[in-house]
């Protein structure tokens, strides 16, 4: 009888510290959706404010305001939709997608750009535009600028797109778009990207651009690789090579690198 008693007792313990433990995981999950709901709420308030009050005076800022409004429209969307912390977060992106947008708008019409807004290492590493160039491609003429003009009046802030960094600059089309659409780069891309930004301080070559790589990055895998063949270090340089190997190759090639490429 007093042993019944006491599985009794101990069942009883350990299913209430199961549920107790169930429901404290469930309200630090609904703690962690809401503070990352307001969050995501306090800037796409901030940017709904810039878009509802401000109007481009020109093609730069009209075009750019334009584009901020599309992600405070996705923005929205993506919040009400929202059911995890992470759903969240992408809220905060799409918003601060759209303040920089609305950035490069008041720069464009000679304003104060406003507050700074929080860093963002895939935009930093996927460099910017830093000269003007005009190129043909394909017999398509194309134009990137580091200033808005009547000939580069599309903005990106610079980031990753499909997998492959696009630098911020001033452009004359939206050439990245398709990428971004299908989620995937034509054929015709990396050509694009060579004859735009060769030599460009501070942005991938095409090689490195198409295996998926910011600048910079190729030199660290091709010092992985040189570290794998130099030497006869035994296991040591085996290892170098292994590292550049894993780095350099299948994983981050151009194998998925199908498909048409709209504009081309």
């Amino acid at each position: 009888m007093g042993t019944a008693i006491v599985v009794i007792v101990l069942l009883l313990i350990v299913v209430g510290g199961g549920f107790y433990l169930v429901r404290s995981q469930q309200e630090a999950k609904r703690r962690q959706l809401e503070d990352a709901k307001s969050e995501a709420r306090r800037w796409l308030e901030r940017l709904g404010g810039q878009v509802l009050n401000l109007t481009g005076t020109d093609t730069a800022s009209q075009q750019a305001m334009a584009d901020a409004a599309e992600r405070y429209n996705a923005a929205g969307s993506q919040m009400e939709q929202a059911q995890t912390a992470e759903q969240a977060r992408l809220v905060k992106e799409t918003a601060l997608e759209g303040l920089y947008y609305v950035r490069a708008a008041r720069e464009a019409m000679g304003m104060d750009p406003g507050p700074a807004l929080p860093e963002d290492a895939e935009r930093e590493r996927a460099g910017k535009v830093t000269e003007h160039r005009a190129v043909e491609v394909e017999g398509h003429h194309y134009e990137a600028s580091p200033e808005p003009g009547q000939n580069t009046p599309h903005y990106y802030p610079g980031g990753r797109v499909a997998g492959r960094p696009v630098p911020r600059g001033w452009y004359s089309e939206p050439w990245w778009k398709p990428a971004l659409v299908a989620g995937a780069w034509g054929l015709g891309s990396m050509l694009l990207f060579s004859a735009m930004f060769s030599g460009m301080a501070g942005i991938a070559s095409a090689g490195a651009w198409e295996a998926g790589y910011d600048a910079g990055q190729e030199d660290a895998a091709e010092s992985g690789d040189a570290g794998g063949e130099g030497g006869e270090g035994g296991d040591y340089g085996d290892g170098g090579g292994d590292y550049g190997g894993d780095f350099g190759g299948g994983d981050f090639g151009g194998g998925d690198f199908g498909g048409d490429f709209g504009g081309f």
